[in-house]
């Protein structure tokens, strides 16, 4: 079946971003830490969570997206990136930083192959939440119905059936019918 419009995710889908998340949680458990919060064992998007509950979330945002932006310098690009431009409007809808996600679309020559970004800061809530994709499927002027998303994650997954569109594993996806 073909799409009007692409929508993918970034990291390990188009681009594996170059971060440790593992130091990027430790450090934003400790940012908590220094604050007086106690920050559970959680996983980093728990972290995140509770950063939120106690009024850090701009701190935690800022030591997240400084890793993310390295990362997206030092970036690999994947296999899926050299199938662009499309012939049909393409967006990013990433958990990363909106900046981090432009940063590693300038890095590997494909900001131009995408007309719309949403990161887990340009709108507010992050996947699964469906918010950020359907922002992106508006942006690219289509229809959640005609749109597939393309992702690499059960979080993808879950987004895209929350957001009414079809959904593609990365490993999977035949670009073919819509290169430009």
């Amino acid at each position: 079946m073909s799409y009007d419009a692409v929508v993918y995710d970034l990291d390990g889908t188009l681009v594996q971003l170059a971060v440790d998340w593992d130091a990027v949680a430790e450090d934003v458990a400790t940012l908590l830490r220094e604050r007086g919060v106690d920050p559970d064992a959680g996983d980093l998007w728990e972290l995140l969570e509770r950063s939120d509950e106690t009024g850090h979330r701009a701190a935690v945002e800022a030591t997240i997206t400084d890793h993310e932006r390295v990362g997206a310098r030092e970036s690999e690009r994947l296999a899926l990136a050299d199938g662009l431009p499309h012939a049909v409007p393409v967006g990013v809808c990433s958990l990363n930083a909106e900046e981090a996600c432009r940063l590693a679309l300038e890095t590997h020559d494909l900001t131009s192959a995408v007309g719309s970004v949403v990161g887990r800061d340009t709108v507010g809530s992050s996947k699964p939440d469906p918010e950020g994709l359907l922002s992106v499927v508006e942006r690219l002027d289509a229809d959640a119905e005609s749109t597939v998303f393309v992702g690499d994650s059960e979080r993808d997954a879950e987004t895209a059936r929350r957001a009414g569109t079809a959904f593609a594993w990365a490993s999977e996806f035949d670009q073919r019918r819509y290169r430009a």
